[in-house]
């Protein structure tokens, strides 16, 4: 049944530089916030914005493209798996956060672009 696995894609607009951490053992990150945008219309036929964000990790080779391509303000679409993480805080608290691990990614328009056709540059 490899129809119910844990995927998720999600199409938005980057909220800052794309942040890249190379660690000791020499395994590259790149962590970004990726902001989803939908409008709807309440029960009394009001309209809604609702902006959410997302906290986006890659690793290796495609951290690597994110850090080559990606810029604020571009939109992408991006492909990857839910990740639940534990941490403790400062003052010892237990805290939970879930992240998308990302797989790939494609580069719907860049902010610059304004009209004209789409540039759809995937990072394979």
């Amino acid at each position: 049944m490899n129809a119910f696995k844990n995927k998720v894609s999600l199409m938005g607009r980057l909220g800052a530089e794309p942040e890249l951490v190379k660690f000791d053992s020499g395994r590259l990150l790149a962590r970004f916030s990726l902001a989803t945008h939908e409008n709807f219309k309440d029960k009394n036929g009001d309209w809604h914005d609702f902006t959410q964000w997302h906290t986006i990790n890659a690793w290796g080779k495609i951290a690597e493209k994110v850090g080559e391509k990606l810029e604020k303000g571009m939109e992408v679409v991006v492909e990857g798996k839910l990740v639940n993480q534990q941490y403790e805080n400062k003052a010892g608290e237990k805290r939970f956060a879930t992240i998308i691990e990302l797989y790939d990614f494609i580069m719907v328009q860049p902010k610059k672009l304004s009209s004209g056709a789409a540039n759809t540059e995937t990072a394979a």
